[in-house]
């Protein structure tokens, strides 16, 4: 199993903290506008900013996409304290110490679809996650817990790791988002997507 490389931290208040997750190294970004307005159809096709800029669940989409059921490969349950981790700026709205999760979601057969990162309130997660082994919003559905998905920025960029895991050449998309519960910022996610869901999606440019 391939391990995380290291990931620009954006902080300076734990110099010797690893800092191992997948970050893109970034061609293009954009930021709450752009996810509000979304993107000419020629920059990125309809069927792809569906599944980046809306607000459902990645996991339900993927399902529906694939026809199989989405299963998890969790890499990584690391407390991380005070850090930034390199993560988006939202991750100042996740209250500390913190606890950062990464997973491949794949197919039955092993087909890796996507992967993520989650930041978490280290001394919650383990009541929000109660299988950690599922993915988050099966998790959360199964509590009854309500939630806002805040997407807060798109990213377009490579990763020489993603590409040995995806079996895919880049460059790929991502995004960032915040889970809202009871009004308070509950955990930041970054998703990359592979290319293989060109399959099903068409070409990320028409």
């Amino acid at each position: 199993m391939l391990r995380p490389l290291s990931a620009t931290s954006r902080t300076t208040d734990s110099a010797t903290l690893p800092k191992s997750w997948y970050a893109l190294n970034p061609i293009w970004e954009g930021g709450e506008e752009v996810v509000r307005e979304g993107l000419p159809h020629d920059r990125l096709a309809p069927a792809w900013q569906i599944l980046l800029l809306g607000d459902g669940s990645p996991t339900r989409h993927l399902k529906l996409l694939t026809r199989k059921q989405t299963e998890v490969d969790v890499i990584d349950m690391s407390p991380i304290g005070m850090s930034a981790d390199g993560a988006p700026d939202p991750i100042a709205s996740v209250p500390g110490p913190r606890l950062r999760r990464q997973v491949w979601l794949r197919t039955e057969s092993g087909q890796r679809l996507a992967y993520a990162v989650s930041w978490w309130e280290a001394s919650h997660v383990d009541e929000y996650l109660q299988n950690r082994s599922i993915p988050i919003w099966e998790s959360l559905s199964r509590l009854h817990t309500e939630l806002y998905r805040d997407v807060q920025g798109i990213h377009y960029g490579d990763s020489e790791a993603l590409e040995k895991a995806f079996g895919e050449p880049g460059p790929f998309w991502g995004r960032h988002y915040l889970f809202w519960h009871r009004k308070k910022p509950l955990t930041l996610i970054y998703e990359v997507f592979s290319p293989y869901l060109t399959t099903y999606l068409g070409p990320t440019k028409k």
